[in-house]
Order: structure tokens, then sequence, then C-alpha cells
């Protein structure tokens, strides 16, 4: 489990397809790493298969290629990157499971205040509450009103802005998107009720 607070941007040294998904090698500054440690990559779950120094591997499976916008990645790409949250620790975010939903598309960002509007289709658009909680490529964001035929827009504070990805996105962008896991509950109770 995360918690959407990123704690700082690494860099793709290499991408290896292979016949089980792909090898990643990421350089980064996250200290302390351990082979089978979970961090989240752009907010997708990933397993340390090997350590390099200043870098780490994971094996990423085909499913997180499709359904993610690992598989776009290339080396120099910037990727967003948080270790899993400590028992205890704060949870300063909300609950990223690093299970992504779905890819959205960046339509506009936003200058002032700063943000960016994210179509992300009605099957993910249905999740999106104004006020409710969003993690775009691992971030863990607020969802501002004016959300509906599955685009939304999320504010981002300067801080955000600058040290994560989201400085870099432009208009056409594919970002992951991971709704918030209490939403999906809520709709699954509400549609076994009908049944």
């Amino acid at each position: 489990m995360f918690t959407g607070l990123i704690e700082t941007t690494g860099k793709v040294v290499s991408t290896r397809r292979t016949s089980r998904g792909g090898r990643f090698t990421i350089a980064s500054s996250l200290e302390g790493l351990e082979i089978g440690e979970s961090v989240s990559v752009n907010g997708a779950c990933q397993t340390v298969a090997e350590l390099d120094g200043g870098a780490f591997s994971c094996d990423v499976l085909p499913e997180t290629l499709r359904v993610t916008n690992l598989g776009r990645l290339r080396a120099g790409s910037a990727v967003n990157l948080e270790r899993a949250l400590a028992a205890d620790a704060r949870l300063g975010g909300h609950i990223v499971n690093g299970h992504v939903d779905g890819v959205g598309r960046v339509t506009r960002v936003i200058r002032d205040p700063l943000g960016i509007e994210i179509d992300a289709g009605r099957e993910l658009g249905r999740y999106m509450v104004s006020k409710g909680s969003v993690a775009v490529d691992g971030i863990s964001l607020t969802i501002g009103p004016d959300s509906s035929q599955g685009r939304f827009r999320v504010f981002i504070i300067p801080h955000t802005f600058e040290t994560t990805t989201l400085g870099k996105v432009r208009p056409g962008s594919r970002v992951n998107i991971e709704v918030d896991i209490l939403a999906k509950y809520v709709e699954k109770f509400r549609t076994s009720r009908e049944v």
C-alpha cells in the first residue's frame, strides 16, 4: 500500500521486452532498497528484482504493460517513485494500492491555478467525485469541480508540480489512473444488493 506522496523521481536506464513482459532498470536516489520490496513506479506497484548501485530492476507483467503507461517508457523517461507505506508512518495522501485502473489522456494544462484536465473515459470517469481522491501517475490528488463525461480536473500545488513528472505533462500525455478504492467498494456493495 502507498500514500500517493511521491518520494522522488527516477530515470529509466533501460527497458527490455521478454516473453514474460519486460524488465525495466531505473536509476533513483531511493536508499536502502531491498530485493522483494514494493516500489510504486508511476503508480504501478512493482517488485524490486535486482539492485545495482543506484539503480533497481523490476519485472513488469504483460497485463501491467497493457493497462498502464509503463509500456510507453523508454531509456531516459522520468518516473515517479514511492516506497511502500511503513506501518508506523503517517498516511498523508490517501490509500493507494498501486493497482492502476487505466490510462487517461491529458487534455489541458492549467497555469493559474496550476492543474491539469484529464480524459479518463466514462468507465473510470464514473468514480470521479468533486473533492474526492484519485492517483495520477501514483500522485495522490484531489478532484476539482466540473467533472463530467469522463473528464476531470486536478489542481496541483507548486511543490508537486516541480518535484514530480506532472511538471512535464502536455496535452496528449498518457497518465496512469487509480481510482479511490473506497469508491469501488461502494459500487460493488450497491450492485451486489441489486442482483
